[in-house]
């Protein structure tokens, strides 16, 4: 591998691509990060294996300069072929992407010589920069991890520690943190922690927050929010915490099954500039999640999704806020929809403060 050599898809096309193999059980999450990778970074994807075995056999045939890993892999699980992986291909680099968010998960993955753990609910934001960092020779440690912090100092030596975390932690005293996230999440229990997280993150920083989501949603991530000791009752009494069922959203800005640009910029700018009394009128104090994109496109509205998500650019733009949209990948299990994914994430890049 070329040290510190940067991957991003205009730099010197002299150096050949980075080999690199993907190993995940879950065929449409795959596809998403070959398409990202693909798209965004120098690399050339050599394989891709869905269970342990198999994974291992690739390596050993291929010898990859980068291993992209599940943990909870059938037949033989993350770990043990990490440890295999060590004795077949010393060289690979290692990077877990995984469901588990646990501290003690990432430091185990770690201890095996990997050089970085994304958790699945943050890959939408933070797969780029882990892959560039572990082929830099760089550590890199999710911020979608519980107790980050402490995981971090316990395995990343102090000069390779990393610092792509998620803009609403780089300064909890930062006025203006503009960004539009697009995360895929495998199953609601991983909505709710992506989710609940950026909710907290928030509320903690003393932002408001506007939550689009369905009422199922709604209901449990208010029950996860308890959980961690936020006073939601009290955020919502301050106009902190703005609850939103998305049925009830999308009606008022679509028009013949497409978001319509000056509805839709005057609901949600009336929603922001309602939302940010509570913050002393400061609209970039104001955080917005939600998964209206998500349910256009389960409804077959692909166009629409993509407008609404090129909508959202629009408003970090304006109120220099942040916006995080969730989607769920079981909804993308189709071959064609690799083009979907593709435009879906990179309509999250002309507003992204990294």
């Amino acid at each position: 591998m070329s040290s510190a050599k940067p991957l991003l898809v205009d730099d010197d096309r002299s150096v050949p691509p980075l080999r690199t193999l993907v190993v995940d059980d879950y065929a449409p999450f795959r596809r998403f990060i070959c398409s990202t990778l693909e798209k965004r970074l120098r690399l050339q994807i050599v394989g891709e294996a869905s269970d342990g075995l198999e994974a291992v056999r690739k390596v050993e045939e291929l010898q990859p300069d980068l291993i992209v890993l599940d943990i909870g892999l059938p037949k033989l699980n993350g770990f043990e072929v990490a440890r295999r992986i060590r004795k077949l291909c010393p060289k690979s680099e290692i990077l877990f992407v995984s469901q588990e968010s646990s501290a003690d998960v990432a430091q185990e993955g770690l201890s095996l010589g990997a050089r970085g753990y994304v958790v699945k609910a943050r890959a939408g934001s933070e797969l780029l920069a882990a892959v560039e960092a572990v082929c830099q020779g760089r550590h890199f440690i999710s911020s979608g991890l519980s107790g980050r912090r402490e995981a971090n100092e316990a395995q990343a030596p102090d000069h390779a520690r990393h610092h792509e975390i998620l803009p609403s932690l780089v300064s909890m005293n930062a006025e203006v943190s503009r960004s539009h996230e697009v995360e895929f999440y495998s199953d609601d229990a991983a909505f709710l922690v992506g989710f609940s997280r950026f909710i907290e993150s928030a509320l903690l920083t003393g932002k408001a927050v506007i939550v689009a989501s369905t009422e199922s949603h709604q209901k449990s991530l208010l029950e996860k929010l308890r959980e961690h000791g936020i006073n939601v009752g009290a955020a919502i009494e301050q106009g902190r915490y703005l609850p939103l069922d998305v049925a009830e959203i999308l009606p008022t800005f679509m028009v013949n099954d497409l978001p319509d640009p000056v509805r839709f910029l005057s609901v949600v700018g009336d929603l922001i500039v309602a939302a940010s009394r509570a913050t002393g009128g400061k609209q970039s104090r104001v955080a917005i999640c939600g998964e209206s994109a998500s349910i256009l496109w389960a409804k077959g509205k692909a166009d629409a999704a993509i407008q609404v998500e090129q909508l959202c650019n629009q408003l970090t733009e304006r109120y220099g806020m942040e916006i995080l949209c969730g989607f769920s990948l079981s909804d993308f299990f189709r071959e064609e929809d690799k083009q979907i994914f593709r435009r879906i994430c990179s309509e999250s890049e002309p507003s992204s403060a990294r």
